[in-house]
């Protein structure tokens, strides 16, 4: 099978001012108004570009006439896909300049990529070389190139073949990917190299990185600000780990022992915890001022030298308060640090010029070696007693990495409290059921009058019931309330609907119809038995599925490379089904399924997540099918770009050329979705496992 190329734009500097996702959107939308017209000209952009999300919200369709009309005299001139690029970037620029420049997120994880100006952080590259290699020292693999040179592009020609950021990603979240699924030969081929980028990708939103706007041919060319992106968020995710009361139950230290105050911290983001904590200790210490952020608040190393100095006393330094130099302060600040155990990945000059990034990890090492909070064992315990079930906890990380795949505006740090306010749930209807929100009558956060959050979340609980969806004993206030059942109960049939509704967009291609729990079990069935297997199941419930034998087959059914025998056992005790389990996880990312549970899920035979992974195989299967087929008749479009047949990443579905996930990610963030039917059939919602009328009586 040939290797993955994606769209080529004869124009080099052009090709570099976008990411392959976009690419392959705006050349499918070029080439759907060919298709329809004949020819594509000046006066046929106004209605396609006014539906692009980069402008929709700031330019109407009139504004965008009239700016192409003073550069093209003729609006009947044709235009080839290279132009249609070039009047993008420029219609992108002034859509910028009429918002008042770039929106800057106040999350780490929610940092969108540019494709105006791509600049990168030498300071910032050389923090995370030396990460890599500490972290990544004694990897079997990965040694024989390390320590990388910071000053060299050392970092990007290794990062070309995938392994490293597959194993930043198990440094980060150990035991995310089984590492015998991935591919490790000194020299791979495309295919190898480009299974390892798939497994990378949707094992990083598997650990909550935002990936919409980066493909695998944007890392096989190893991109400088895309590569640094998705590193940056890897390393943060590691550092951040331990900024909640699960792993640090002391954390309960910096609110009252109250249910308010403690559910308060558990939904702040880690980075908001991690100041929360700062100011704590420079309070203690009485530094009179409060630390807001990572950069202009940190600049003149202040802060740092008080909470150093509470922290600890024994390596204090009295010049460091006492210098006027800014630099000399912070110099004296990294001494301090270094000499109660932080590693030094940041200069002086980093904390002077206000690093949000660097700032942000060294506050985080600082944490890890002393955070300074009491061991009173009554706090310790209340703060357990706060914390989840352990089926409730699996079910909020699988909803809270799936909404963060969709590209949605928001971020979730944590469910059950960030859907309090019913917007994000508003924003996650909108993009599986496009507009089935009326944005009129929704108010976004921050949100002052309580009737208006229960007035979004009575919409989402319209929208749900418009859906078809069981919403018997759900009302408005309940979300409000944080009534985790209910919201659990309401998120899994949301899920599932966008599941069904992406498999039925493909099926449509051909005859069309709904999709039931049982086709997709019958599809599975079949696939496997169609490799003269015998292996079968009865439903998604059935025990024998705890082996995970059945899944391999069924993977290796869809693609026969795909599984490596060798490394599979019977599946007869619980270390062996784990083994199984680990390894079949990784080989559906490998193979290009986005999917978000755990090994524990297919031991435990979780019917929801059972279904959600043989969907999403089924999904991929049937995606790879239609894609084949559709360039095997159309090899070349003659408007400057190529394609050439490829399985994985996960591709697309409703004829976008977009990169897209079985739960949703079927946009990137600066392109348009295509609309989807949002009819379903009545037995969607039968025998669900957990309806809302059997979760929790209305209160």
């Amino acid at each position: 099978m040939s290797s993955y190329v994606g769209v080529l734009v004869s124009d080099q500097w052009l090709q570099s001012q976008f990411t392959q996702v976009e690419l392959r959107s705006l050349n499918s939308k070029f080439v759907s108004v060919k298709n329809q017209n004949g020819k594509v000209t000046v006066g046929d952009l106004p209605p396609l570009m006014v539906k692009l999300k980069a402008f929709s919200a700031l330019l109407t369709e009139d504004e965008i006439r009239q700016i192409l009309g003073e550069s093209y005299g003729d609006m009947s001139s044709e235009i080839d896909f290279e132009t249609f690029l070039r009047v993008y970037l420029n219609m992108q620029g002034q859509a910028t300049g009429k918002l008042g420049g770039p929106k800057n997120s106040s999350s780490f994880l929610k940092a969108s990529t540019t494709t105006l100006l791509h600049t990168i952080s030498e300071s910032e590259k050389a923090s995370y070389v030396t990460h890599i290699n500490i972290y990544l020292a004694d990897d079997p693999f990965l040694k024989q190139f390390l320590p990388l040179d910071p000053a060299t592009n050392d970092l990007f020609h290794l990062a070309k073949d995938g392994v490293l950021l597959c194993k930043l990603i198990n440094v980060a979240v150990p035991g995310t990917i089984d590492e015998r699924a991935i591919n490790t030969k000194r020299v791979l081929n495309p295919w190898e190299r480009n299974e390892n980028h798939t497994l990378c990708l949707n094992s990083a939103k598997a650990i909550g990185c935002t990936v919409v706007n980066i493909g695998t041919q944007d890392l096989v060319e190893a991109r400088p600000h895309l590569v640094l992106g998705l590193i940056s968020q890897i390393i943060k995710i590691q550092l951040l780990a331990d900024l909640n009361l699960k792993k640090t139950p002391q954390l309960v230290e910096l609110v009252e022992d109250s249910n308010a105050d403690v559910e308060e911290l558990m939904g702040l983001a880690p980075e908001k915890v991690l100041l929360k904590w700062m100011n704590f200790h420079l309070n203690k210490a009485g530094y009179e001022k409060t630390v807001a952020n990572f950069s202009s608040d940190v600049k003149d190393g202040k802060a740092y030298a008080y909470l150093l100095n509470v922290l600890a006393p024994e390596f204090c330094n009295p010049l460091t308060l006492d210098t006027k130099d800014p630099v000399e302060r912070a110099k004296l600040v990294l001494d301090h640090a270094e000499r109660m155990g932080c590693k030094r990945y940041l200069s002086p000059k980093d904390i002077t010029e206000g690093s949000t990034n660097l700032n942000l990890a060294f506050v985080a090492q600082i944490f890890h070696e002393r955070n300074g909070l009491s061991t009173d064992s009554k706090k310790i315990s209340f703060a357990e007693r706060m914390t989840d079930d352990v089926q409730i906890s699996r079910e909020e990380r699988c909803f809270r990495l799936w909404i963060n795949s969709l590209g949605i505006e928001s971020y979730v740090n944590n469910v059950f409290e960030d859907v309090r306010t019913g917007w994000i749930l508003l924003e996650v209807l909108d993009k599986v059921a496009p507009g089935s929100v009326n944005w009129k009558h929704a108010s976004k956060p921050p949100i002052k009058f309580p009737f208006r959050k229960v007035e979004n979340c009575n919409q989402v609980v319209k929208i749900g019931r418009q859906l078809k969806f069981s919403v018997v004993n759900l009302g408005g206030n309940d979300i409000v309330q944080g009534n985790k059942k209910l919201i659990v109960a309401f998120l899994w049939q949301l899920m599932r609907f966008n599941m069904l509704q992406l498999l039925k967009s493909l099926r449509s291609r051909s005859r069309g119809k709904e999709i039931t729990d049982a086709d997709i079990m019958n599809w599975a069935n079949r696939k496997v038995k169609s490799t003269g297997r015998s292996t079968q199941i009865e439903s998604f419930k059935d025990k024998s599925l705890s082996t995970g034998l059945f899944f391999l087959e069924l993977l290796s059914a869809v693609e026969p490379r795909v599984v490596n025998w060798n490394l599979v056992t019977k599946g007869e005790s619980d270390e062996e089904k784990r083994l199984n389990a680990t390894y079949i996880i990784s080989v559906a990312r490998k193979l290009g399924c986005s999917i978000f549970l755990l090994p524990e899920d297919i031991m435990e035979v979780n019917q929801k997540m059972i279904l959600t992974l043989t969907a999403s195989i089924m999904y991929w299967c049937l995606q790879h099918a239609a894609e084949e087929g559709e360039v095997a008749l159309s090899p070349a479009n003659g408007n400057g770009s190529t394609y050439t047949s490829d399985t994985s990443p996960a591709p697309s579905i409703s004829g976008e050329d977009e990169r897209s996930s079985l739960c949703g990610e079927i946009s990137s963030l600066t392109m348009d979705d295509a609309a989807s039917d949002i009819t379903v059939s009545s037995s969607q919602c039968e025998n669900e496992d957990t309806e809302i009328a059997t979760a929790e009586s209305h209160a």
